[in-house]
C-alpha cells in the first residue's frame, strides 16, 4: 500500500520506517525542510532509528521524506503523528488541524485516515473528522475510513519497540476499523481493537496520567520522607516486596517528555471546558511535579549552606544529564533543564554535562563523563546533581573524587557526602 506519514519526529519516524520494512511504499511528509534534508540524505535524528536503518528503506525505494503536499496523492492509508503541546497551560490542536487540512485535498474515496497524535477523548470525531470532510467533498465512514491509534513510543527503550507493544486501533465505524486494524497488522505484532474512538483516546490519556499521579505521590512521599529523616529509597525497596496490589514508581527531580508533563492536561482541560468539572488529583499531581525542580534547587541550596556555609550564587555546580529520562537525547520538558536554568538565575556558575546532547538548557556541553573521560575534574566543583543517570556516568568514580553529590535518581549509595533526593 502506499502509506503517508505526517511529522517525522518521535513518533512518526519510527512508524514510517516499520512500514517501509514491511513493504509498504511510504511517504514521510514533514513540514521542516531541514529535517527532510537530513532524511533524505540518510541521518537520523531520532535515536530509535539508526542511520543505516533510515538508509536500508531509502536506497530499496521504500521510504520518501518530502515537505511538498503534492507528494500525498493516491495514499492508501494516511497516518497523522504531528505534536499535540501545551500553549499557554492549554492544549493545542494547531498541528492536528494543519495535518487535516493538508490531508483533505488528497482524500481519494476508499483511503483511510488514522490519527495517531495523543489528545482528549473526541478529538477524532469533532476536529479532525469535519476538516477532512470540508476538504474532500466526501463523508467519513461512508466514502473514506478515519480511526484513531494511540501512539506508545518509549523513545530510548530497547525491549518494548514499535512492533512488539501492543497497538490499540479504532474506527469511526466497523468498516473503518477493520481497515485501520488490516495495516496496523501488517508493522505490529498485537493489534488491540477498541469498541469507539473516544474510549481509544482516553485510553491513551488515562494510561498517561496513571504514570503522572504515581510519580507525583513518591515525589510528594519523598520530601515528607526527607522532613522526617527516612529513607525513601528503601521504603519503596520494602513496599515492593509485595506481590500484589503494588506497583513501585520513583521519586526524580520531574517528569519530562512529551507525555507526562502534558497529555493528563488534555484530559483534564477538556473535562473542565466542556462540562465544567475538576479533574482535582490530575491537578494536584500537575502542581506536585511541576514544583520537584524548585525541591531538588531548595536540597541543593540547603546542602551548600548546611555543609561549606555558602550559597548557590557563586557556587561551582556540576549537573549530570540534560535529557528527560536515561539513554537518550530527548530533553523535551525535562526538568534537569529546569533545574540548571533556576540554578543559573541564582548565580551558580553550572556545568551541564550529558553524553548525549551537545546544547541543552543554554549552554551544554557535551563531555562524557566516564571511565575514560577526563574532561571534568570532579574535584574542582562544590556540588554535583545527578539528574539523569546515564550509562556514560562513572558512579564510582563519582562518589569516590565529589565533594558533595545530591542523588535525585537514587541510583548512588547513600553516604555522608551522597545525599538521595
Amino acid at each position: 500500500m502506499h502509506i503517508c506519514v505526517l511529522g517525522q519526529g518521535y513518533v512518526g519516524l519510527p512508524l514510517a520506517v516499520r512500514a517501509a520494512e514491511a513493504g509498504h511504499a511510504v511517504t514521510g511528509y514533514e513540514p521542516d525542510r531541514a529535517r527532510c534534508e537530513a532524511l533524505a540524505a540518510g541521518s537520523s535524528y531520532v535515536e530509535d532509528i539508526g542511520d543505516d536503518r533510515l538508509r536500508a528503506v531509502l536506497d530499496s525505494d521504500a521510504y520518501y521524506a518530502t515537505s511538498d503536499p503534492q507528494d500525498l496523492k493516491g495514499f492508501d492509508v494516511a497516518v497523522i503523528t504531528v505534536p499535540t503541546p501545551l500553549t499557554d497551560r492549554a492544549p493545542d490542536l494547531s498541528c492536528v488541524r494543519d495535518a487535516g487540512r493538508v490531508l483533505a485535498e488528497w482524500i481519494e474515496p476508499g483511503a483511510t485516515v488514522v490519527l495517531e497524535s495523543t489528545t482528549h477523548p473526541g478529538t477524532t470525531r469533532d476536529v479532525l473528522i469535519p476538516l477532512l470532510e470540508e476538504g474532500s467533498g466526501l463523508v467519513a465512514g461512508r466514502d473514506f475510513h478515519v480511526g484513531f491509534s494511540p501512539e506508545r513510543i518509549d523513545p530510548g527503550n530497547p525491549d518494548w519497540r514499535l512492533e512488539n507493544t501492543p497497538k490499540i486501533v479504532a474506527g469511526l465505524t466497523e468498516g473503518c476499523l477493520e481497515r485501520v486494524k488490516a495495516f496496523y497488522d501488517t508493522v505490529t505484532d498485537v493489534t488491540v481493537p477498541a469498541s469507539g474512538l473516544e474510549e481509544a483516546e482516553l485510553a491513551k490519556v488515562f494510561e498517561n496520567t496513571y504514570r503522572h499521579v504515581n510519580i507525583a505521590l513518591v515525589n510528594e512521599l519523598s520530601r515528607m520522607a526527607h522532613t522526617l529523616g527516612v529513607d525513601v529509597w528503601h521504603t519503596l525497596e520494602l513496599a515492593a516486596t509485595k506481590p500484589f496490589g503494588f506497583t513501585k514508581f520513583l521519586p526524580g527531580p520531574g517528569v519530562g517528555g512529551h507525555c507526562l508533563p502534558i497529555d493528563p492536561v488534555y484530559l483534564s482541560h477538556h473535562v473542565k471546558a466542556r462540562h465544567g468539572q475538576t479533574f482535582r488529583l490530575i491537578e494536584l499531581a500537575q502542581d506536585i511535579n511541576e514544583s520537584q525542580p524548585d525541591y531538588v534547587v531548595r536540597r541543593l541550596q540547603d546542602a551548600l549552606s548546611r555543609r561549606f556555609r555558602r550559597s548557590v550564587h557563586g557556587a561551582r555546580i556540576l549537573a549530570l544529564g540534560a535529557a528527560y529520562k536515561p539513554g537518550t537525547s530527548d530533553a523535551r520538558q525535562s526538568p534537569a533543564v529546569e533545574v540548571t536554568d533556576r540554578l543559573r538565575q541564582m548565580g551558580a556558575d553550572v556545568t551541564v554535562v550529558d553524553p548525549y546532547l551537545p546544547v541543552a538548557g543554554g549552554g551544554c556541553r557535551e563531555i562524557p563523563f566516564g571511565a575514560t573521560a577526563a574532561d571534568v575534574t570532579v574535584g574542582d566543583f562544590d556540588a554535583v546533581v545527578l539528574l539523569t543517570p546515564h550509562g556514560e556516568f562513572d558512579l564510582d568514580r563519582l562518589a569516590a573524587e565529589a565533594s558533595y553529590v545530591l542523588d535525585t535518581r537514587g541510583v548512588m549509595t547513600a553516604a555522608s557526602h551522597i545525599e538521595r533526593l
